[in-house]
């Protein structure tokens, strides 16, 4: 195993799992009105006190500490309709109920704000949105609706997704030769099978995820890296609930070496193809994608 390959199982190893960096705070203005509307007021009950536990059950938050996980409570209530369409947020009530100061709420309602789940507007405070200007494709949102009701459409989608988006990047990177980035995803697949040989699934991830990235990014493409988002929230949510990942397997790693070649001879055709087959690996992929084309 190459020195590069051993450190970065090192450090998979050595970091806890779905944890992310501080997310940037939003630029958007909060409006607070003194008199919002009380009479439609969500019901609380149901929500989850201990914001301990929010932030562990899963890695949607993109902040840390409070004001990520109430953003993580708030964004769950938000998809999974424990908060309807049009309700009123009122910041006194949230800050009482999870038992937060003023400005964690004001944080968290802003991030909230842009990623599109509410408004807030002057006298009329902060309502909820409907579903039809939800950022779809910011990956909290993905991940709060991949495990809410709404998770047989949010898999499914995000398949027909990289199935279009993935076998591109496959084909566009077989045309740009850059030695270090095809050692780095080389060190990719390497990790891949020591990981599926030691029963380390979320080695294997990080390592799968990687893999995507790079790849995404060799295709020299800019638009389809702001894709990128999107192929790591589905890698993230495609597996079991604890290690966020596709269960390792030998198939997997063989496909993704058979992308690498093709890659790595300057084949387009070829790595589209290898792209295709390592997506229908998958079940949930095999349902909603016609098989790989022929060349």
């Amino acid at each position: 195993m190459s020195t590069l390959a051993h450190t970065m199982m090192t450090a998979a190893r050595s970091v806890d799992p779905g944890l992310a960096g501080p997310g940037e705070l939003d630029r958007y203005p909060f409006a607070e009105a003194p008199g919002a509307e009380r009479a439609a007021s969500p019901v609380w009950d149901g929500a989850d006190t201990d914001l301990g536990r929010v932030g562990r059950r899963s890695a949607g938050s993109r902040g840390r500490g409070l004001h990520g996980q109430l953003v993580q409570q708030l964004g769950q209530m938000i998809v999974s309709g424990d908060l309807g369409a049009d309700r009123p947020l009122v910041p006194e009530e949230i800050g009482q109920r999870f038992e937060v100061s003023r400005t964690v709420v004001r944080e968290s309602l802003r991030v909230l704000e842009a990623k599109g789940l509410v408004s807030a507007r002057p006298n009329v405070g902060t309502r909820v949105r409907p579903v039809s200007d939800w950022n779809l494709l910011d990956p909290d949102i993905i991940e709060w609706r991949a495990f809410g009701p709404s998770r047989d459409d949010q898999r499914r989608e995000l398949a027909e997704l990289r199935w279009t988006i993935e076998p591109l990047a496959a084909r566009l990177a077989a045309g740009h030769g850059r030695e270090d980035v095809q050692q780095r995803l080389s060190d990719m697949v390497e990790i891949m099978g020591h990981a599926l040989a030691q029963g380390d699934a979320i080695t294997f991830a990080r390592a799968d995820a990687e893999f995507h990235n790079l790849l995404i990014q060799l295709a020299g493409n800019r638009m389809l890296e702001h894709l990128s988002g999107i192929v790591s929230a589905a890698l993230q949510v495609s597996g079991s609930p604890v290690t966020g990942c596709d269960r390792p397997t030998e198939a997997s790693v063989t496909h993704h070496s058979r992308i690498l070649e093709a890659l790595a001879a300057g084949d387009a055709n070829a790595a589209e193809a290898a792209m295709r087959q390592l997506l229908t690996v998958h079940p949930e992929v095999e349902r909603v994608v016609p098989a790989p084309r022929e060349h």
